[in-house]
């Protein structure tokens, strides 16, 4: 979905944005004449410290512009993932961001509609919802049932909650770069 050029753009403005929040000033960088970045889109922005998760929030569904999706969700997992202290200036050179743009939400039956790697999951019961990233499941190795029972649990619901009728599974996609992966 996004060439070269436009992923080197939106991972500058995620640290442009975090560290203009940091300092306490305004961010400068200029929305460029792109037409890609005026789509509206659901994303996150995950920072990893040294390796380790250090905050990742986002938008599941297509509320604002890429621009402003990445800008804003950049700022907020730096300083509002309630999981974190705000991050401070002195952890600025030894963070990574990684950037996950989601495409629409798919609604799916059972563990047989999940193709671990390249799907991600939500999960919805009354008032709870939790959200894994597709690289969640790829990273800790694990199939479509136990990806499902730790969206359930990263929900506030039991593990099994996804085999209830009143809870409501949803598998996406996502276009996933970050700044120490080499860009093509």
């Amino acid at each position: 979905m996004f060439n070269a050029s436009e992923k080197r753009f939106l991972l500058k403005l995620a640290r442009e944005a975090i560290i203009a929040k940091i300092n306490g000033r305004e961010l400068t960088l200029e929305f460029p004449d792109n037409e890609v970045f005026q789509k509206k889109m659901g994303g996150f922005v995950t920072i990893h410290k040294n390796g380790s998760l250090r905050g990742c929030i986002g938008y599941v569904k297509a509320v604002d512009t890429i621009f402003n999706t990445v800008r804003d969700m950049a700022v907020s997992a730096a300083v509002e993932d309630p999981r974190f202290p705000p991050l401070s200036v002195s952890e600025l050179k030894d963070i990574e961001i990684e950037i996950s743009m989601l495409s629409k939400l798919t609604p799916i039956q059972s563990d047989k509609d999940i193709t671990v790697g390249p799907d991600g999951l939500f999960v919805v019961q009354g008032n709870y919802s939790g959200l894994l990233l597709p690289q969640v499941a790829s990273e800790y190795g694990v199939d479509a049932i136990k990806f499902l029972e730790e969206t359930c649990r990263k929900a506030g619901l039991p593990a099994m909650a996804w085999k209830n009728s009143e809870t409501r599974l949803y598998s996406f996609r996502a276009t996933i770069f970050s700044e120490n992966n080499e860009i093509v």
